[in-house]
């Protein structure tokens, strides 16, 4: 599957699931990223809890700052990022963890983090299961046709 194809896939349904439902997948892009990687659950798994870690701190920061709009996007962002970075700096270059349970990307645990600050945890989270689920069934569906053999 090429990432080409799964980021448009992930537009597409994350685009309809969010008019359907009103609820956001972790932004538009995170699905068709997570959806490359659910065969790697380690590494979900981890981004989801850099995620949570960044929608906490930010939660806690915003009790004491003014943050809304813009502000709070990128502080999302670049908390996202900072975990992520001292993530890999503590556990997989110490060699403490396995590198197998790396997180997917630098902005993906920022966005994700985001949303889950707008509209909560649990429905950011169950957005984004079954959005990247149905993704990763669409890419399945296209590399059959594509080869005329599925590839989980």
């Amino acid at each position: 599957m090429e990432l080409i194809e799964s980021i448009a896939v992930g537009l597409l349904v994350g685009f309809f699931f969010y008019e359907w439902m009103g609820l956001s997948p972790g932004g538009f892009v995170v699905p068709g990223y997570l959806a490359l990687y659910l065969d790697r659950p380690l590494m979900i798994l981890s981004t989801l809890a850099v995620s949570l870690l960044t929608c906490g701190l930010v939660q806690l920061l915003s009790r004491v700052t003014i943050l809304y709009g813009r502000r709070r996007f990128i502080l999302m962002i670049l908390v996202g990022f900072a975990f992520q970075w001292l993530y890999r700096v503590v556990a997989i270059k110490t060699q403490f963890l396995p590198v197998e349970i790396d997180t997917i990307g630098f902005i993906i645990p920022g966005l994700i983090a985001n949303e889950m600050g707008r509209q909560r945890i649990l429905p950011t989270l169950g957005s984004l299961a079954i959005v990247t689920v149905l993704v990763r069934l669409i890419l399945i569906l296209i590399g059959y046709f594509k080869t005329g053999v599925f590839v989980w």
